[in-house]
């Protein structure tokens, strides 16, 4: 101890008295300890319940059965039995024991049988029980199936993502979901008895999974399973159920959501699994290390095999008992379209919202993608707010999102766009009838967003901008007193900045992945400090959201816009006023940032890395480096200290900031399925009036030369051209 105190800078030891403790060699003297035979007196002294006499129960626990802690916990989950009026108990094979089970005198327990039984509640008074014949847990007997682990199962920015093969190999699927199961037990959640929420997009192995984590929870003592129906469960859904759904008493400690995003789906695309923690939002770091570590040690896994498959293409509960009838599983198959719905309704004015869609001059179309959003859109846009089901398009949630890349950008919503009067560039085209007023997309799992106006196109940081500059016409934010806290992902552009700082808004910067945002919106419930709330948060990829929920919202933004341009567009009598309008307001009072991102994809791993490393080796030699106009002022790599919990996240981008406020930002993509993505973001800002209206490519120019002479990224990645500019 005095070296280990040593060690640390102002460490200290607290001594604790040897009395406190009682020697535990086996299980079988825990079990004892745990029991009421011992209590602890006033001074925190473990002692024998004075109705022994000083005599302690003698204890012998089947040795090859209870051989370690969690064997005994296993057996033991509902509880200790009483032993304070125990002389002797012998249990020979594995016996399920509980709180309700009271020995007195006497007591033998056999079970030769190869499975584990449970022992019925009641008064036990020296007497021999053999329960060998005995009924067992039939479906919901657990088993131990053994594994070895799979390399690579580190959960990147949202979980784990993998080609569909990968996932579909032997216990691949398995093995990252018990050590799931078993880095939740060792970090204190009980699932004993507890509930899990599954769902997904509804990509290919969507179903299967389902049924896989369902017979895993069961045997880690998980006795209620939410599904969403038909399997299907969007990302923003999944949150709002965690956070909201009621009796308290059936919330559920967690979700696993089945989901790659906006990666394609298909048996040769790519699958993911990500863990949702009881708050809403993504598995905290703490977690998902624990998680990693656990898959590259798993030596077995627990499942019940003999669980019955699950129909989850109808809402309702499902009774699963034990074939001994003492325990049972509850199966309920949601409506998480109705949950998603009821929050957006209490955060949004659907009445104006309606008011906007029933006037003759507006129209909109929003692209599902294919993907889990469909029946959302047509739950909230269509049947709450009048939007004409023919204006919602690829609604139908395909396995493969119909062959098509459910990403919302202007590379892959090629229909939108060309709806919309944009091009692949986000520049206005001719069009032989006027365009919708109004466009949307979302991606696989609709926690993403793309807004369009009549031949306009809206960046995400743009629109983060222009939500926090309007914040005050959502009711969610008017009515808590206004907007107070912005934050944005490192890559995003400073648009939001120059709103908060007129707004007098605290502003976070943080790095990608939207749990980063988790503490800002938790920092007065979770970690006792200031409170921050209500707060509005975004991504240049497309991601934005409130703390209504812990995830990105891609039908939160959409309608978010819907009630900005309700507020302009109030008296049906006046001009309609377009998204463009509003969006050519914003830039002249704040100024533009012109913004735009080069996708690399598919870049082998040891190219992206080495392009990486080439990056941090120039830092030095960078600065002061003169290129098309551009003089590099500084060269990092951005390092967030987290100001709530003090975590520190390194590697987070690296930058090249000019004299003039541009920069350039290079980051590896978390989200990659397969080989690596480089991403290249590029800013510069604008306030001259006359420059506010230039097409982005025509901006940038100049900005992109230099980034790419400076990096030599074409040349180390081997990639004349980005696979997607955004």
């Amino acid at each position: 101890m005095g070296a280990a105190v040593e060690s640390f800078t102002g460490a200290g030891a607290v001594v604790v008295p040897r009395r406190r403790f009682a020697p535990v060699k086996k299980c079988q003297d825990l079990f004892i300890l745990r029991s009421d035979a011992y209590t602890v007196n006033s001074a925190m002294i473990p002692e024998l319940d004075a109705s022994r006499n000083g005599i302690v129960p003698i204890v012998s626990l089947d040795s090859k059965k209870y051989k370690l802690v969690q064997h005994l916990e296993a057996a033991t989950a509902g509880g200790i039995p009483s032993l304070v009026q125990c002389d002797r108990l012998s249990v020979k094979g594995l016996v399920y024991m509980s709180r309700k089970n009271i020995f007195v005198g006497s007591v033998s327990i056999v079970n030769s049988s190869d499975e584990p039984k449970v022992l019925p509640a009641g008064v036990y008074h020296d007497t021999d029980i053999d329960l060998t014949d005995a009924p067992g847990l039939g479906p919901l007997r657990p088993v131990t199936e053994e594994t070895t682990p799979f390399e690579g199962q580190k959960p990147g920015t949202s979980g784990l993502r993998k080609k569909t093969a990968v996932f579909m190999d032997g216990l691949y699927l398995h093995n990252f979901v018990q050590s799931t199961f078993t880095a939740l037990r060792d970090m204190g959640i009980n699932l004993h008895g507890g509930t899990l929420l599954v769902g997904g997009d509804g990509r290919y192995y969507n179903d299967t999974a389902i049924q896989v984590i369902s017979k895993i929870a069961v045997a880690n003592g998980v006795r209620r399973i939410l599904i969403g129906k038909d399997g299907l469960l969007s990302t923003p859904a999944t949150s709002a159920v965690l956070r909201e759904r009621v009796p308290v008493w059936q919330k559920a400690f967690g979700a696993f959501i089945l989901t790659a995003s906006h990666n394609p789906g298909g048996p040769e695309e790519d699958f993911g699994i990500k863990y949702n923690a009881g708050n809403g939002g993504p598995a905290p770091e703490s977690l998902t290390g624990k998680i990693f570590e656990n898959t590259k040690k798993i030596q077995s896994i627990k499942i019940c095999s003999d669980l019955p498959e699950i129909a989850i293409g109808e809402v309702g509960v499902t009774k699963i008992e034990s074939a001994d009838g003492s325990d049972a599983v509850v199966v309920e198959v949601i409506d998480s379209v109705e949950e998603h719905k009821k929050l957006l309704e209490s955060v949004f004015d659907f009445d104006k919202i309606r008011a906007l869609v029933a006037r003759e001059d507006f129209s909109m179309v929003y692209d599902s993608m294919h993907g889990v959003q469909g029946p959302y859109a047509k739950a909230i846009l269509a049947e709450a707010l009048g939007v004409p089901m023919e204006s919602l398009i690829n609604a139908e949630p395909k396995e493969d999102f119909n062959g098509g890349h459910a990403d919302p950008n202007l590379t892959y919503a090629k229909e939108l766009i060309e709806i919309m009067g944009v091009d692949k560039s986000g520049n206005a085209v001719l069009t032989e009838e006027a365009p919708p007023c109004f466009g949307a997309a979302a991606d696989g799992d609709a926690d993403r967003n793309m807004i369009l106006g009549q031949k306009f196109f809206c960046s995400p940081s743009d629109s983060l901008a222009v939500i926090a500059a309007h914040a005050d016409v959502i009711p969610y934010f008017a009515q808590q007193g206004g907007l107070c806290s912005v934050a944005r992902s490192m890559p995003t552009s400073g648009a939001v900045d120059l709103v908060a700082k007129k707004l007098n808004l605290n502003l976070f910067e943080t790095p990608t992945g939207w749990k980063y945002f988790g503490n800002v919106m938790d920092s007065a419930v979770v970690y006792g400090k200031e409170n921050y709330g209500p707060v509005l948060c975004g991504e240049e990829s497309f991601g934005t959201g409130s703390d209504h929920i812990r995830e990105k919202d891609g039908m939160w933004a959409v309608l978010a816009w819907l009630q900005i341009l309700a507020h302009y567009n109030e008296d049906p009598a006046k001009e309609f006023v377009h998204v463009r309008d509003i969006v050519l307001e914003h830039w002249k009072k704040f100024g533009r940032n012109y913004y735009c991102r080069y996708d690399y994809e598919g870049v082998e791993k040891p190219k992206a890395e080495a392009f990486m490393d080439h990056m941090r080796a120039q830092a030095e030699s960078h600065v002061g480096l003169s290129m098309h106009g551009y003089i590099v002022a500084s060269a990092d790599e951005f390092t967030y200290c987290d100001p709530i919990d003090g975590s520190i996240a390194k590697r987070q981008g690296i930058r090249r900031l000019m004299t003039d406020g541009s920069r350039v930002v290079w980051r590896l993509s978390g989200t990659a399925g397969a080989g690596a993505t480089i991403r290249m973001y590029l800013e510069k800002y604008e306030q001259d009036a006359e420059k506010l209206e230039l097409p982005t490519a025509e901006a940038l120019k100049e900005l992109v030369d230099t980034a790419l002479e400076m990096s030599n990224l074409r040349e180390m990645i081997g990639m004349e051209n980005p696979t997607v500019i955004t």
